[in-house]
């Protein structure tokens, strides 16, 4: 059986040399910041040469062309595009 991790995003992508560095974070259960919200923190980290890394923002690409032609989530230059909603008191 093989290990799953959940991970809110990433917080943040370290290039030296020919590796690059991944940092996954997630929303803190007890952490908090000064408006409230769950802090980031760090979970783990994915090392790998940058020709995986390439390969991997390659495959990712797809997989977002993928669920944009779905319609399961939009890119934001297209939401910038799409008409406004008008108000139903100023029709």
């Amino acid at each position: 059986m093989s290990t799953e991790l959940y991970a809110d995003g990433i917080g943040e992508i370290t290039v030296s040399t020919s590796i690059v560095r991944i940092d996954l974070m997630s929303l803190s259960a007890t952490e908090k910041d000064g408006k409230n919200n769950p802090k980031p923190v760090f979970r783990q980290r994915i090392i790998m040469p940058v020709d995986a890394f390439a390969n991997a923002v390659d495959l990712m690409q797809q997989a977002l062309g993928g669920l944009v032609k779905a319609g399961a989530v939009h890119r934001s230059s297209d939401v910038l595009k799409m008409p406004k909603a008008v108000p139903a008191e100023a029709r």
